[in-house]
């Protein structure tokens, strides 16, 4: 009995729409996405059960670590550039334009004003390492954190403040940030905190 002969076939597949596929996917994953800006000092955040969301835009942020120091954040660049400009007029300092320019690439810091300079000269890959983590001074001698915060309200009069505080913080410490903003009649602030689950039965 003869053998049947089955043809061959060509094992090319077009990949093209794949292709396609892939990039198309890529690209809405990149435009869809909010990347996870570097902050001064990480911190544990406590948990809440609280759904309200605070804006994307115009937001001051203030950083409590565990050890009670504060750090200090915009989300504008050229309004980065303008604070620091207010607060070389307050302290008697200036900024070239290089300086000005780091300055607006920075998210969170946390120095006194001392060492600002010396600070925005440090690499970019440099400034979030734990020795350059200072805090910036929140006492009553010495309360340069207010001035960052009433020349931030000068530069962006929309600005909503955003408090993320360690849950190892000192209630003390807390408190001290929170007087601060009472003392410049900053009364409304939002805590960042890990959402969880709402317990069952309320």
């Amino acid at each position: 009995m003869p053998k049947v002969k089955i043809a061959r076939k060509s094992t090319f597949v077009d990949m093209t729409a794949m292709t396609d596929v892939a990039f198309l996917l890529l690209n809405f994953i990149l435009l869809t996405s909010n990347f996870v800006k570097q902050e001064a000092v990480a911190v544990a955040a406590p948990s809440s059960v609280s759904e309200i969301k605070i804006p994307e835009t115009n937001i001051l942020t203030i950083i409590v670590d565990p050890e009670g120091k504060v750090f200090f954040g915009m989300d504008n660049q050229e309004l980065r550039v303008e604070l620091l400009e207010k607060i070389g007029e307050r302290y008697d300092l200036t900024f070239d334009e290089k300086e000005k320019k780091e300055f607006s690439l920075v998210n969170s810091f946390g120095v006194p004003i001392e060492m600002l300079k010396a600070f925005i000269a440090i690499p970019s890959e440099s400034k979030g390492s734990l020795e350059n983590a200072i805090g910036i001074p929140c006492d009553s001698l010495n309360n340069q954190f207010s001035e960052w915060v009433r020349l931030a309200r000068e530069v962006n009069p929309k600005l909503t403040i955003a408090i993320k505080a360690d849950q190892a913080t000192p209630y003390p410490k807390f408190k001290n940030v929170m007087n601060t903003l009472q003392d410049l009649r900053e009364n409304r602030y939002n805590l960042i905190t890990n959402l969880e689950q709402m317990p069952k039965g309320i």
